[in-house]
């Protein structure tokens, strides 16, 4: 595949884009909204570049990218990224007031997160500087979602709403350890240096001591990170998806081309807001028209097996009704036992011809239907990296509607006991503001400005807040 070809197999979606010279050196690190978009506009300019990006494009020879849920991720990983590889063609940014800065308060005993223009000697960390102020302030709101360090810049008597959504652990009032503090702290240094994998790999153990000390709750909390941080995709991504698919459908031994591959996952944390997603692939390119969620409504409790077996039953009876297009492959999140579920809805529907594997996070196996061991592919084969993307897309799909479910539960939860307030008026407070902050910060001339809404109400709502 030439360099034009691997422009245009670039997804339209978020990530930090890679440009590589003839020995591999990086020449170039940026970020995007739209990758194919953004690097497209190098090789197909609508105005004269200028000497310094024209050399530049000359010298290029090979292009990797790294996917991200939103640009303001990207943004985060484009500075860290540019800090590890010093690219040539990277315009270093002066630590002034022209940029803003993160900085992570070290040096107090409880440390907070935010964004700074001045950088002084005072034993604080400072990360950045970035070009991108607004998406700079989206990226502080993804983080404090993950790593939830306190924001106040006194600590105050009592907690505040932050604490109540989440979003802070309350030093305030004893809420939380030093110790237990700290290590959050250390996981969001190790994310803002990049090294994500290390971070995984510690929260992994920690989750793994929680459970064994029947620590549940812990166990939960480090699984949601664990989820959240996952959702962020870091690895590079192959560019020959078409040839990738030729050789998986080689080594699975089917006949037919593999031109539609369709992956399952399901996401819940003890049992709670349990959901499902199917991700679509057409020629190893997402299809996210048909990208489907599931709300898991027939599966009491924790049972993976079975919340699979639903999931994978409402898809294809659905596509059976509406006499569509089957796929070609399916993709299952998990290992034997998840294969097995699936396996034995499709057998019901008398889909059973339609093939089907798992792959397990564990080892990175990959389970086939009626194969006892599974087929183990080495670390660098296209081929897993092909079936990992795809099937590390239907987590991301599934922990993102899992925490949309959440946050709206929590939000409306909070809003009980308002007099005057019922679901409707729940429901229309968060969609004009947002989020649960959004509505305790808002006016009572913004309050009245939502539909249904009335003073005495309105008035309740400021109330209950400042309580």
């Amino acid at each position: 595949m030439d360099l034009k070809e691997k422009v245009r197999a670039l997804p339209g979606s978020p990530g930090v884009y890679i440009m590589k010279g003839t020995d591999g050196r990086v020449l170039y690190v940026g970020k995007a909204g739209n990758l194919r978009k953004r690097v497209s506009s190098y090789f197909y300019p609508r105005r004269i570049l200028n000497e310094r990006i024209s050399r530049l494009v000359s010298l290029i020879e090979d292009i990797e990218y790294m996917p991200t849920a939103t640009e303001a991720e990207a943004l985060i990983y484009e500075n860290s990224l540019i800090k590890q590889l010093t690219p040539k063609y990277n315009i270093a940014l002066r630590d002034d007031k022209s940029y803003p800065m993160l900085k992570l308060t070290i040096n107090e005993k409880f440390p907070r997160l935010f964004i700074t223009r001045t950088k002084a000697k005072d034993g604080a960390l400072y990360y950045g500087p970035y070009a991108a102020a607004k998406l700079l302030k989206e990226a502080v709101i993804i983080l404090r979602q993950i790593f939830p360090l306190r924001t106040c810049g006194k600590l105050p008597k009592r907690a505040c709403l932050n604490y109540h959504i989440r979003q802070c652990l309350a030093p305030c009032i004893a809420g939380v350890s030093d110790s237990d503090y700290g290590e959050i702290v250390t996981e969001l240094r190790l994310f803002l240096e990049g090294k994500k994998a290390e971070l995984l790999k510690v929260l992994a153990e920690k989750m793994a001591v929680a459970s064994r000390k029947e620590d549940f709750e812990r166990a939960a909390q480090l699984r949601g990170r664990i989820e959240a941080l996952s959702s962020i995709k870091e690895d590079s991504v192959s560019y020959k998806p078409a040839g990738e698919i030729e050789e998986l459908r080689k080594v699975l031994g089917i006949g037919k081309s593999l031109d539609v591959i369709e992956a399952f996952d399901v996401s819940n944390i003890m049992g709670k807001e349990a959901v499902g997603s199917m991700v679509s692939f057409y020629k190893g390119k997402p299809r996210k028209s048909e990208y489907r969620k599931f709300r898991i409504s027939t599966v009491p409790g924790i049972d993976d097996y079975a919340m699979m077996r639903e999931i994978v039953g409402r898809r294809y009876a659905r596509l059976l009704e509406e006499k569509r297009t089957l796929p070609d492959l399916i993709l299952i999140d998990g290992g034997k036992g998840h294969l097995a579920a699936a396996v034995g809805e499709l057998e019901k529907l008398s889909l059973a011809d339609i093939p089907a594997i798992g792959i397990a996070k564990e080892f990175e196996h990959i389970y086939l239907k009626g194969k006892k061991d599974p087929l183990v592919l080495p670390k660098e084969s296209k081929i897993l990296h092909l079936l990992e993307r795809i099937r590390d897309e239907a987590h991301r799909f599934a922990i993102s509607y899992h925490k949309s479910l959440r946050s709206k539960k929590m939000g409306e939860s909070l809003l009980d006991g308002i007099d005057g307030v019922g679901k409707k008026r729940k429901t229309a407070l968060l969609q004009r503001f947002g989020s649960l902050d959004g509505v305790a910060k808002a006016s009572l001339e913004e309050l009245l400005k939502v539909e249904g809404m009335n003073e005495r109400s309105a008035r309740n709502i400021i109330d209950h807040f400042k309580r």
